[in-house]
Formats: C-alpha cells, sequence, structure tokens
C-alpha cells in the first residue's frame, strides 16, 4: 500500500531508529516506547494481519522475532522480552517486544508509553546499545 505508514518506513521514505533487517523484515525503535528497546518487527511486504501471512512467511516471522528477542535479552541483561501482537493503530502487521527488567516500575504489561518520551539522542543511544549486540 502505497499510504501505509510502515510500508514507507520499510521503504526507507520515513526515518526510523533501524535495528536490523533482512530482505523480509525490519526492525526499529518504537516512536512512543512503553520500555526502554520497545521494538516493533514488520514484514517488508504489505501484510494486513500477522494472521494473513502464508505459513512459509508465518514461520520466518516468528523466527525473525525470536532472533530479536534473544538480541534484546542480551542488551537488556533479562531473561524477559513480553511479545504484544495488535494492529488496529496501522493497517500492517507488526510485532512489538518489550524487554522487561524486575525495576521497570510496571505490572504484568505496560499500560502507557514512557513519560518522559525519551529524547531523539536517547533513541538513538538505545538504538545502539542493541545493534552492538548483533552477531
Amino acid at each position: 500500500m502505497e499510504d501505509c505508514i510502515f510500508c514507507r518506513i520499510a521503504r526507507g521514505e520515513i526515518p526510523c531508529h533501524k535495528i536490523c533487517e533482512d530482505e523480509n523484515f525490519l526492525t526499529f525503535l518504537d516512536a512512543n516506547p512503553f520500555t526502554k528497546g520497545h521494538v516493533l518487527v514488520i514484514p517488508k511486504k504489505h501484510i494486513r494481519w500477522v494472521w494473513d501471512a502464508n505459513d512459509e512467511e508465518y514461520v520466518n516471522y516468528m523466527l525473525s522475532v525470536k532472533n530479536v528477542a534473544e538480541l534484546l535479552k542480551k542488551t537488556f541483561n533479562t531473561d524477559c522480552v513480553q511479545q504484544l501482537i495488535i494492529g488496529m493503530e496501522v493497517p500492517h502487521a507488526h510485532i512489538h517486544l518489550f524487554p522487561r527488567t524486575k525495576d521497570d516500575g510496571f505490572t504484568e504489561f505496560p499500560k502507557k508509553p514512557l513519560d518522559p518520551k525519551p529524547s531523539e539522542f536517547e533513541m538513538h543511544q538505545i538504538a545502539k546499545g542493541i545493534i552492538k549486540n548483533i552477531e
């Protein structure tokens, strides 16, 4: 879809704090993070719902998400990375990953974005910290 914001991000038309990508998937920091290191993993191909992916795409998507979760675990020194699959706000499949720590101040699941929102510099530093752990 030409006007889909995630398609435009995947094509490089809209800047993002990119963490990693391959030919099929892109991971970037959420612009309104609920935790430090909150990322979105999206297919580069426009797919409306995660469940609309064919079987091969779905398996590859989940493997990509798993790899990113492992990267977040290493970066934030935690064994807890929560996953949320929702999609009403943007009509493009996306999976949220939230690194969690015991002292992050949230209940079982973060219910609102960080306040104050990290600055562009802080977002850049978070992305840089995650990227350095890519093997």
